[in-house]
């Protein structure tokens, strides 16, 4: 049920590898120009030196304003990168109607409390997946590889840990915005609204659409050993916009999850709760069984409520 109408004829089946060679150009352009001027603005928003700011991009995070900055380049250069790339995209190149009135027609607040629901669950099972993709082991032949690995996860987890060392409210707001909003919105018109029909329309399934853009969401995150929970959760919102068609379920999905994560990592730093980021060496199955649980339920009902009024799915789901 997603919606995707190109007018173009480089958005045709027969055009798969020019389209996708054009998305992936427009993208990493739009992504690079948008850092670029986020970053030429930084010294005067923030009163960042040239030497701070390179700082920063290497790992040294002991700069005044530093972490609103770092915000300031992810929310600008990913976020609304994503959200732009999509709509030029869809806009001027492939000349694609999403029709948001029809979406937005099917959007209700039911729906919407059943979303958090099966989000919710999904958040309490996906705990279980971080173990199991945290205890990858390579072959002893691939042992060059795995040390690569695991450097870029310990750089990616010490960004993690500086961005959401949240020090006052202002702080934890913009984490929220950026993290949350920005992230939720941008990543889900792109992967969703854009690459997931594209990858239906190619392999003309709509199961192979969701799990290939779910693979390369993940992948795109460069985190190996988180690579398992973000397929799964890119799966969970590619089904959302599948059964129900619309964007906002997953859209607002994104943000519920982002900002839960990031409201949670805030009270651990206050001491208000237990929950280490950096910790995979345990899990909880009877909290990870009890999530499947809901996930499961709420994804049958939500699949049940949103079927079409004459009873038949999209074809190739």
């Amino acid at each position: 049920m997603e919606i995707y109408e190109a007018q173009s004829e480089i958005a045709k089946r027969k055009n798969w590898l020019l389209s996708l060679i054009v998305i992936v150009l427009v993208t990493f352009g739009t992504l690079i120009l948008l850092q670029g001027i986020a970053l030429a603005f930084m010294p005067t928003l923030f009163n960042i030196s040239v030497a701070e700011i390179m700082g920063l991009m290497t790992g040294n995070y002991d700069v005044p304003n530093g972490r609103m900055a770092m915000y300031f380049v992810q929310g600008i250069g990913s976020g609304i990168g994503f959200w732009l790339a999509a709509w030029i995209i869809t806009r001027f190149i492939e000349k694609a109607d999403l029709k948001w009135d029809v979406q937005q027609s099917r959007f209700n607040v039911k729906n919407l409390g059943v979303v958090f629901g099966i989000t919710l669950g999904a958040m309490f099972f996906n705990g279980l997946l971080v173990y199991w993709n945290a205890q990858l082991v390579l072959p002893e032949s691939m042992s060059g590889i795995e040390s690569w690995m695991k450097e870029m996860e310990t750089q990616l987890m010490e960004m993690t840990k500086f961005l959401t060392d949240f020090q006052n409210i202002p702080e934890l707001l913009t984490g929220i915005l950026v993290i949350g909003v920005f992230a939720g919105i941008g990543e889900e018109m792109f992967f969703r609204g854009l690459i997931q029909p594209k990858m239906k329309q190619y392999t003309n399934s709509a199961h192979w659409g969701i799990w290939l853009t779910a693979i390369i969401f993940s992948a795109i995150h460069v985190q190996f050993y988180g690579f398992l929970p973000r397929v799964f959760l890119g799966a969970l919102f590619g089904y959302m916009y599948l059964y129900s068609g619309s964007l906002f379920y997953p859209i607002l999905a994104h943000i519920f999850n982002n900002t839960l994560t990031v409201i949670v990592i805030y009270m651990s730093n206050q001491g208000m709760v237990d929950f280490d980021l950096e910790s995979t060496d345990t899990v909880s199955y009877p909290a990870a069984i009890l999530g499947l649980l809901v996930l499961m339920v709420g994804f049958f009902y939500f699949k049940t409520i949103n079927q079409p009024k004459d009873g038949q799915l999209d074809k190739g789901i």
